[in-house]
């Protein structure tokens, strides 16, 4: 390999890291570390002096030009919107090895981040999930230090305001969807009912490709009574299918295949032993990476 790509490719991790906290895509994501690889190759490196600083910027700068594009996209998607899962077992985001590393990448975070302007969720990102300081971050993106630190602020606050924050352990959340399986499986609608807070939310993602709720389903009634459908329409369409608890954007996930394929991915938010959000993805465009993960991963481990 010529030594500009020798290079790039060892930042490329850490960039496929940062552009997917950016933009909630894996795919875009790719597109993104592709395309800043192709400006990497016709620039005069022998005058940057960081490699790693001028990947960021570019990066992080051409990311932020494509939310704005996102946005404009997310408004005619159907149905809800919510990040393309990205399996982290094997350190596809980067290390994850506290709580808050982990927040940082889960489906509740990224749909959060959904609220802020591309400027406050560049500054956010790098700033909370990266460690740059504010100083370099404004130079980055072409800011004063002081405007870096009041974009950081208000990024906080529309982050955190409406943020559950519970340490739960994956034990926990796996013993809670074991329940919630057996429950739903059975069609028992009252003990779904009591597993849920009382202001649960469902969210799903189906784009318009598979049939599902196009808003969030809200109450525990009626997100009983849901789910309890959902369960009761796709066992008797998928009878040989499987399920198994993952690692999911930092959090033990469920995933549900069948023949083989990813058919869902489900995460949930637990609140003092009870579930008080859950999100599951059926658009099999954002379902795409992660079997393509999963299968170069089966393909490592049987050589």
């Amino acid at each position: 390999m010529a030594g500009g790509l020798v290079e790039f490719e060892r930042h490329r991790p850490r960039l496929f890291a940062l552009a997917y906290r950016m933009l909630g895509s894996a795919t875009e994501a790719e597109d993104a570390v592709q395309e800043t690889y192709l400006r990497w190759e016709t620039t005069r490196r022998a005058e940057i002096g960081s490699a790693e600083a001028w990947l960021t910027t570019v990066l992080v700068n051409l990311c932020r030009t494509w939310l704005d594009s996102a946005r404009a996209r997310r408004e005619t998607y159907v149905g809800s919107w919510l990040p393309e899962p990205v399996p982290t077992g094997h350190g596809e985001l980067g290390p994850l090895e506290s709580a808050e590393q982990r927040e940082l990448v889960s489906m509740a975070m990224l749909t959060m981040l959904e609220r802020l302007t591309p400027t406050e969720r560049s500054v956010f990102v790098l700033r909370e999930a990266f460690g740059y300081a504010h100083r370099e971050i404004a130079d980055m993106l072409a800011l004063s230090e002081s405007n870096s630190q009041q974009l950081y602020r208000r990024a906080v606050q529309h982050v955190r305001a409406d943020r559950r924050r519970f340490e739960t352990t994956p034990d926990q959340v796996r013993v809670l969807f074991e329940k919630f399986l057996a429950a739903a499986h059975s069609g028992d609608v009252a003990g779904l009912e009591a597993m849920f807070t009382a202001d649960v939310v469902s969210t799903a993602d189906g784009g318009g490709k598979i049939h599902a709720a196009r808003r969030p389903v809200v109450g525990p009634a009626r997100v009983a009574q849901y789910l309890n459908g959902l369960v009761t329409r796709l066992l008797p369409e998928f009878p040989a299918a499987s399920f198994a608890f993952e690692e999911v954007n930092g959090e033990p996930a469920l995933v549900f295949r069948t023949a083989g394929t990813v058919f869902m991915i489900g995460t949930i938010e637990v609140e003092d032993d009870r579930i008080a959000a859950l999100r599951m993805v059926l658009n099999p465009d954002k379902l795409a990476y992660f079997a393509r993960v999963e299968r170069a991963f089966a393909g490592e481990t049987a050589c």
